[in-house]
């Protein structure tokens, strides 16, 4: 994407007012975006992004910069105006580049871009028919389908030179049942690190239509959720995204260290009940979170967090790395050129355990079952949450009973992963945007069904 000698003079400029890293991160990236309403086509935005980042270190101080001139003036103007934040005496650079060889464990049949656009919207009519086709209760179907192709080059003065390309499509569907004047949504998003294949070989856009509105006629009948204190079992898939947002981002280093996160220095100590192991895993084939290389030219790899409730690991960056004296992870992502990179999950779940999901709701007296969860909210320092369950139902004498609707989890992540006291043996993944300091990225969250001994739930009540 830039010529090596480009890059070792981009780099020497960017370090000649004694900086003592330097690093270029070059991206060009193809998007389409498409949304549909109620059969309509609404929005249609497709484009190309393009820009190198450049960033500077010096000892624990950092300086970003970036560009959309990659001519060799635009990149020595910024590298040097980048540099200019440096204060120190710059040193003699005798930098020798080795390209490193990038594997791929994420195979690409059919091109996003290569594919005409008719038949991106066909798959979402197709998807609007199935759903409103359901039930006379559902009111309106919003459809979206996104794919992206993203080329990138990292560069650093170390010597390495590395290069991925990560293809990206999703697919969601959105469904409002309305009765009474009351309205509840259900919601599929399913998405992948793959091409068109996707549709070929994962994802039946009608089958998944039908379960977003199936869920939200559900829910509008549904009677209210109770309140107060209860166990609750929450099942696989996008129920990992309580760990991931109350837990998952305390594992980052980019709050351990700073000592901003509960974890910080508990490395060796018990944080979770013996059942939960947790990993974050960049290496998963095809998987929406995953690449060959993070955003510093580190190789991805598996990370375990947590292994029988002891905290073992952390994600770590390379500035962060300095600051903890750890080694990186191949957990540094970023949005784009625009933003540094800093620590960051993947593909984030909780291992399998050796219950059944059976055997979980056969052991609960009574309680609450969260099928899907909603969105929420979540202080990063303490961990405190508030979760939206999006489709719930009560248990009552170890069988699901009746749906109920309105329902939120409150806690800290902290107390939940020792209030887990079931883990099951059905591990999937859902699929989200997670949002930081370095942007909004693509997100994997997962766990088997799970029970939580004890949890707030908040519900609510009929207006009078």
């Amino acid at each position: 994407m830039l010529k090596l000698d480009l890059i070792k003079d981009v780099l020497a400029a960017a370090l000649s007012t004694g900086g003592d890293f330097a690093e270029l991160f070059v991206e060009d990236t193809l998007r389409t975006s498409l949304t549909m309403v109620n059969g309509q086509v609404e929005e249609g935005i497709s484009g190309r992004d393009h820009g190198v980042g450049i960033r500077i270190f010096r000892g624990l101080t950092s300086v970003y910069g970036y560009t959309n001139d990659s001519s060799r003036g635009g990149l020595l103007a910024a590298a040097r105006q980048a540099a200019a934040a440096i204060a120190g005496v710059s040193g003699r650079l005798d930098l020798q580049l080795n390209q490193v060889p990038t594997g791929n464990s994420h195979p690409i049949r059919i091109m996003p871009h290569t594919v005409e656009t008719h038949k991106k919207v066909d798959l979402m009519r197709r998807a609007h028919k199935a759903a409103s086709a359901y039930d006379d209760l559902v009111t309106q179907v919003r459809v979206g389908f996104a794919d992206e192709e993203q080329n990138v080059l990292v560069a650093n003065s170390e010597g390495l030179v590395a290069e991925d390309q990560r293809v990206r499509t999703r697919f969601s569907v959105q469904a409002v049942a309305s009765k009474n004047g009351e309205k509840q949504t259900g919601v599929s998003s399913p998405g992948r690190h793959m091409g068109f294949e996707l549709f070929d070989s994962v994802v039946d856009v009608e089958a998944q239509a039908r379960e977003a509105a199936r869920s939200a006629v559900t829910m509008v009948n549904a009677d209210l959720c109770p309140s107060g204190k209860m166990p609750v079992v929450i099942a696989n898939e996008f129920g990992g995204v309580i760990f991931h947002e109350a837990c998952g981002h305390g594992l980052e280093a980019t709050s351990v260290a700073k000592g901003h996160s509960v974890f910080s220095d508990k490395l060796g100590q018990k944080i979770a009940s013996d059942v939960v192991t947790a990993i974050d895993d960049g290496t998963i084939g095809n998987a929406w979170g995953s690449a060959n290389i993070d955003d510093e030219g580190t190789p991805t790899r598996r990370n375990v967090l947590i292994e029988k409730g002891i905290l073992k690991g952390y994600m770590v960056d390379k500035l962060n790395g300095r600051r903890m004296n750890m080694d990186r992870t191949g957990s540094a992502r970023r949005q784009s050129y625009k933003f540094a990179p800093t620590s960051r999950m993947t593909n984030t779940y909780i291992a399998n355990g050796t219950s059944t999901p059976e055997k979980i709701i056969a052991s609960t007296e009574y309680g609450l079952y969260a099928r899907y969860m909603g969105g929420g909210s979540v202080n990063p320092a303490t961990g405190d949450f508030n979760f939206a369950v999006r489709e719930g139902y009560l248990i009552k004498d170890g069988r699901i009973d009746k749906p109920v609707r309105g329902g939120t989890l409150i806690g800290r992540g902290s107390e939940v992963l020792l209030k887990i006291d079931m883990v099951g043996n059905d591990l999937d993944f859902g699929q989200g945007m997670c949002g930081s300091v370095s942007g909004s990225i693509p997100a994997d969250v997962g766990q088997p069904c799970i029970r939580v001994s004890s949890i707030t739930v908040g519900g609510r009540k009929e207006a009078e």
